[in-house]
């Protein structure tokens, strides 16, 4: 495949991704930008809230949008193909139905709001299958295989349960009882607090944001959680959802290149051999500080 077929494809699923993104906000959310998730339901109707875990919260939320995911792949001639382990890459891979050489690697990435304008995310290893592009340990297909790296990124507010609000609350919710149904007051030791509707109940997140960007344009040069070899997301929401990121003018080929020498390759600085884990240093290595 030439670089002018790769580009048009890359063009068209981003274009396609985007317009699918925009509509999943009103799909998740009331009218008052709540999450229309309340919590999960047992047989005799008590409703138990759940908790705002960022982990809890990023599966509901994959479980919430996935089948809009598949009505999306296949109106756009697509099928997807789930990873065969919990942290084996990408969370989506979109195959083309009429080109499987046609790939797309998308992830999942989901965070709350720092304060108004700070959110970030882990985007994957810069080892194993990102430095050997042609193997496929822990990714669904070799790295090289895919056109292009995508996030769907999901940002949402907390909401602010200070007040008291115990967020894993029991409730019974007067729209849904009918006549027989049994009223309780407690279920072991937790009160039954009773509602008069599903909207009564407070959601643990609100106000989304859904974007999406390629992973090197909203990449930053540091890694994103401890000692795990995860490449780190720049903060800026604005910046993320207009993949305004820190390689984002250098282009993908710098990116990559930093990634995959990322905390190995070594220079000389000040006298001492150091090793290179920032952006500015790695184009001083290269004879480029120019370009910073």
């Amino acid at each position: 495949m030439d670089t002018v077929e790769r580009t048009a494809h890359k063009v068209q699923f981003k274009k396609e991704l985007d317009a699918f993104a925009e509509r999943l906000e009103k799909y998740v959310s009331t009218e008052d930008r709540d999450w229309a998730i309340k919590g999960f339901i047992d047989i005799y109707k008590n409703v138990y809230t759940i908790s705002s875990d960022t982990k809890i919260v990023s599966k509901i939320l994959e479980i919430h949008i996935f089948p809009l995911i598949l009505q999306f792949a296949n109106d756009a001639g697509y099928k997807v193909i789930l990873a065969e382990k919990q942290n084996w890459y990408p969370d989506l891979t979109f195959v083309k139905t009429d080109d499987e050489n046609v790939k797309f690697a998308v992830d999942i990435k989901t965070t709350f709001r720092r304060n108004h304008n700070l959110a970030g995310f882990t985007l994957g290893s810069h080892g194993g299958y990102f430095k050997e592009r042609d193997k496929n340990k822990n990714i669904q297909f070799p790295y090289n295989q895919y056109l292009g790296h995508y996030c769907l990124g999901i940002i949402y507010t907390r909401t602010d349960f200070s007040e008291g609000l115990n967020e894993t609350e029991i409730y019974q919710v007067e729209d849904l009882l009918e006549e027989a149904d049994t009223k309780n007051e407690k279920i072991g030791e937790r009160v039954v607090t009773n509602v008069k509707n599903l909207k009564s109940i407070t959601s643990v997140i609100k106000d989304f944001d859904f974007f999406v960007a390629e992973k090197w344009k909203i990449a930053s040069d540091k890694q994103g959680s401890g000692n795990t070899a995860n490449i780190g997301s720049i903060f800026n929401i604005e910046d993320l959802k207009t993949e305004n990121g820190i390689f984002s003018k250098l282009g993908e080929d710098w990116f990559d290149e930093y990634w995959i020498n990322y905390g190995t390759a070594t220079m000389i600085k000040d006298g001492k051999t150091v090793k290179i884990t920032s952006l500015k240093d790695f184009l001083e290595f290269k004879g480029r500080p120019d370009l910073m």
